[in-house]
């Protein structure tokens, strides 16, 4: 059963979130209103999943998500926001968030989302997706990241996956079935000691795998 933290500094919305996710059949650990508070409820509850509130009082959702993720790289932080910013989005994925939804989201999309996050994977709402993966693409390359030591199948799905593409997408391109696209994309969070598709995705573009105008 999928255990989640929610941190807010708005009671209210708090509340909101604890009966959407618990008529869902999810657990809610804890809750906390600041970014310190709720780094020292997940060193007490280590929950699957972290709802994240980006402006805070005391400590920032950002900052906070860095301290829990670098104390507790099992648990996945999802950001919400009500600001549909860049900046918001490139520092949380920075930071090592797994997700990032805007606050108006729908209760069927946050109960999916932080049904998708906990099992690994990424969950960014699409607009600001699309402008992180192309800002990443605009970037030179990291001259400190080193290119991955990966196969050539695994560098095609890597690839296919830092553009944004699903599974099912990268299985149409790539002429494999979904099973085997989900093994890739599990081998090489593995092999790179990576926590989900978004850390690939900054991988890929950092090490100049993909470059602007899908270029490699």
């Amino acid at each position: 059963m999928t255990r989640v933290v929610i941190v807010d500094d708005q009671q209210l919305l708090r509340e909101g979130f604890r009966l959407i996710l618990e008529r869902a059949g999810m657990v809610v650990a804890g809750e906390a209103a600041d970014g310190v508070e709720a780094v020292d409820v997940c060193r007490a509850e280590r929950p699957d999943v972290v709802l994240m509130d980006v402006r805070m009082p005391r400590l920032d959702g950002i900052e906070a998500t860095r301290r829990i993720v670098a104390a507790q790289p099992e648990v996945r932080v999802m950001m919400l926001t009500t600001f549909d910013l860049d900046d918001y989005v490139y520092a949380a994925v920075h930071a090592g968030a797994s997700g990032f939804l805007l606050k108006d989201v729908s209760p069927q999309d946050l109960v999916h989302a932080v049904q998708v996050v906990a099992r690994g994977e990424a969950m960014l709402a699409p607009g600001p997706t699309r402008r992180l993966l192309a800002r990443f693409a605009a970037a030179p390359p990291n001259a400190e990241t080193p290119r991955p030591d990966v196969t050539e199948r695994e560098c095609a799905v890597l690839r296919l996956v830092a553009k944004g593409l699903s599974n099912t997408e990268i299985a149409a391109e790539l002429f494999l079935s979904e099973a085997t696209v989900k093994t890739y994309v599990s081998r090489l969070l593995t092999k790179l000691s990576l926590r989900d598709r978004v850390q690939l995705a900054v991988l890929a573009y950092e090490c100049g795998l993909v470059r602007a105008g899908g270029q490699t």
